[in-house]
């Protein structure tokens, strides 16, 4: 693999690497952390990450800094104007639409998400965008398929 992937993680599969010890999102980050694959995020989806660990586990706020660190993460400059209304048109979901864009403009090739209702299921979103869509197992698929291939 001449090139090393980069996922971008949203809050919910940011969260599960953190919550579950033996998932696919932690599995994610042990890849990243073994230099495999390339860990993208942007300021809002950290920040969205921690407010949801200080309200739901703030025991793990040590672990987030950690395994964040461990995995070489990278953060994306804010998202452009142009890049966030067109995420906007997409989903309608001011949230969700910063995610995207963020996406967009890092040129990510895959985003991981948990989000069924707007982001698994919207087949129109998932076909607009540059790079995959999908869960933690379906990316770990993904790039197990270009390991085999490089």
């Amino acid at each position: 693999m001449p090139t090393r992937p980069a996922v971008f993680l949203d809050t919910s599969a940011l969260f599960a690497g953190i919550w579950s010890a033996t998932g696919g999102a932690r599995m994610i980050l042990k890849l990243c952390e073994a230099g495999v694959i390339r860990l993208v995020a942007s300021p809002h989806v950290l920040q969205e990450l921690e407010g949801a660990l200080r309200r739901k586990a703030p025991e793990t706020l040590g672990l987030f800094a950690l395994l964040l660190d461990r995995s070489r993460l990278e953060v994306t400059a804010p998202s452009s104007e142009e890049s966030l209304k067109k995420a906007l048109a997409l989903t309608g979901h001011a949230g969700d639409a910063r995610v995207l864009a963020a996406a967009l403009d890092i040129g990510v090739d895959f985003l991981v998400t948990l989000d069924q209702k707007h982001m698994l299921e919207a087949t129109a979103l998932r076909s607009a965008m540059p790079f995959l869509v999908g869960t933690p197992g379906d990316f770990l698929g993904w790039v197990r398929g270009k390991l085999v291939e490089g």
